[in-house]
């Protein structure tokens, strides 16, 4: 880090140089910000692409630098006039802190029932370090109006810029991510996005809207989002170590052994090692030593009846109980079978205000959406799991993912055979 121009400067091989303002650098010289540096931001895709061991904080980072950029752009057109600075002040603090509740690997833990990363954040502003960075803005109520601002319920225009369809972060981590992988997926022409960006009057407020000129870009940012979920996010063997994480993580809080509070304020390596001291956790050290349970079932989503297995990503619970069963059926340990069909069904979601050459201000209407369905469809896969090899009935497991999870519920209370041989 060089000082350049009254800023700190930051190297970073996706944006090259980024400036830090005083107030910024203060947030980020705080041991809850400076955690974020030890939390990988896909996970356990660094098995799979060894380019992958970036972190949130890097990611942060390049947020923070989007965010800067974006708001230079709109006070260079005046959409800032009527903005108060407070507010412009929170936009780049939120951009840089938006990802402060984080749990250690990614998304994980969130599918396996905890709560979610952006209402956590409100209690990482109460550490006393974060609480005096903030305090030396010399903004009012700092910490509550960042929390909206992260979760997405500030009344300022600003708003879509920190959470909403197109907001800095997605254009930062599609990019990023796609560049840490290695991979030509994640292509997004980020200068006319930036470039595009408006603020217009839209259901009687101001919010964040996009100029006409810059839905194609708009368009391949959401198929490179696609594309992204399809090939690194849901990626099998990726996939694969997220269902063991999550069921010796959810293992470890059933047992007493671990606690939720101490998970949301653990790093990756932390939490590995706290899950590999426990002697009745053997994934922990399958996931060590990259032994992934392998595929013995795979089917596309367009081999499913429509809605078929929405109660394997929104019900953990019935999950766990599901696959005891089915590992006991099929003559293994519980844990040793898993089933896993992850579901975005807002992948493709590009609903933002466009402001047209003609001036005037319409709903988004873009080709893609029409498609949004059959590419979702197209990227999710309904796979089995299992750490040796067993012989389970396909058009049964196929029978399974069709069912209601009331359905399942039914069936685990008749205490009768999930699979039908």
């Amino acid at each position: 880090m060089v000082v350049a121009g009254g800023f700190e400067v930051v190297r970073d091989p996706l944006w090259n140089n980024i400036g830090i303002d005083e107030q910024a650098l203060a947030v980020l010289d705080t041991e809850p910000f400076q955690r974020l540096r030890y939390i990988r931001q896909l996970g356990h895709a660094f098995l799979v692409y060894p380019g992958a061991t970036h972190t949130r904080f890097e990611h942060a980072l390049g947020t923070y630098h989007l965010a800067r950029r974006a708001l230079l752009l709109l006070e260079e057109r005046g959409h800032l006039a009527n903005v108060p600075a407070d507010e412009i002040t929170l936009i780049r603090l939120a951009a840089l802190l938006h990802d402060i509740g984080h749990y250690p690997f990614s998304h994980a833990l969130e599918e396996a029932g905890l709560p979610s990363h952006e209402d956590l954040a409100h209690g990482h502003f109460t550490h006393p370090e974060l609480t005096g960075a903030l305090a030396r803005t010399g903004i009012a109520n700092a910490g509550d109006r960042l929390a909206n601002l992260i979760v997405g319920q500030s009344e300022t225009p600003l708003q879509g810029l920190i959470s909403g369809a197109l907001d800095l972060d997605k254009i930062e981590y599609l990019t990023r991510d796609a560049h840490m992988c290695g991979v030509p997926y994640g292509t997004v022409d980020v200068d006319r996005l930036l470039h595009s960006l408006t603020i217009v009057m839209w259901d009687g407020r101001k919010t964040v809207g996009l100029h006409e000129k810059g839905v194609s870009a708009l368009e391949s940012l959401l198929f490179a989002k696609y594309e992204m979920y399809r090939n690194v996010y849901w990626h099998h063997a990726v996939r694969s170590a997220t269902v063991m994480f999550k069921r010796v993580v959810r293992s470890a809080i059933a047992r007493g052994q671990i606690q939720p509070d101490w998970i949301a304020q653990s790093t990756d390596e932390a939490l590995m090692e706290a899950l590999r001291a426990l002697h009745d956790a053997p994934i922990a050290g399958r996931l060590r030593r990259r032994r992934l349970y392998k595929r013995i079932l795979d089917l596309s989503a367009g081999e499913l009846a429509p809605g078929a297995g929405a109660w394997i990503a929104e019900d953990p619970d019935l999950l766990a109980r599901v696959e005891d069963r089915l590992a006991a059926e099929a003559g293994v340990a519980p844990g040793d079978l898993l089933l896993d069909f992850p579901a975005k069904p807002e992948m493709l979601a590009g609903g933002i205000p466009i402001l047209t050459r003609a001036g005037t201000v319409a709903p988004v209407r873009l080709g893609i959406e029409g498609v949004a369905e059959e590419l979702h469809t197209a990227a999710r896969r309904f796979r089995v799991y299992a750490a040796t090899a067993v012989a389970l009935d396909r058009e049964g497991l196929r029978a399974l993912a069709e069912s209601s999870g009331e359905e399942m519920r039914n069936g685990l209370e008749q205490e009768k055979a999930l699979l039908k041989r």
